[in-house]
């Protein structure tokens, strides 16, 4: 995992991480909202509000609950681009953040899938509250994310 910030563009989160599965069976995983559920971390108490069956498409709003530092929290997601089963992202429209597009690209590699996560985020409060408290926020979920990941679409038990 690598993240960087300057002054002139907001931080930046790259995360890769491979599974030994098809990519249209990875990419099905991501592109159900509700598997959003089982792979943030429990602190966060994230649910879904978007009533299913969300059939995911460029304009997609999706709206969750969730939890940050005790605080109680509404996001609003939008899928600003859907290429299955190559890529799609989802940028924040209301929540926590003042901006958070997540980029999700999906590249079959070595007899699997290659999963890459970019996020550009700006916090609420500037640089500050964002070396202080929210960098570390985001590197825990997407930790968390990777490792419950790993047990999800890892190798298939025998």
């Amino acid at each position: 995992m690598v993240a960087s910030s300057t002054l002139a563009r907001p931080p930046r989160l790259e995360v890769e991480q491979w599974f030994p599965r098809p990519r249209d069976e990875v990419f099905g995983f991501f592109a159900d909202a509700r598997n959003l559920e089982a792979i943030t971390p429990a602190w966060l108490k994230f649910v879904v509000l978007t009533p299913g069956p969300l059939e995911m498409r460029t304009g997609l709003r999706i709206d969750y609950r969730l939890r940050v530092r005790g605080f109680p929290l509404r996001w609003r997601t939008l899928i600003s681009a859907w290429e299955p089963p190559f890529r799609f992202v989802d940028e924040q429209e209301r929540g926590p953040y003042r901006e958070w597009v997540h980029e999700h690209l999906f590249e079959e590699r070595d007899g699997g899938t290659l999963v890459r996560d970019r996020v550009h985020y700006r916090a609420p409060g500037g640089w500050l509250i964002e070396r202080l408290f929210v960098r570390g926020d985001v590197r825990r979920i997407f930790d968390h994310r990777q490792r419950v990941l790993a047990g999800l679409l890892g190798p298939r038990a025998a």
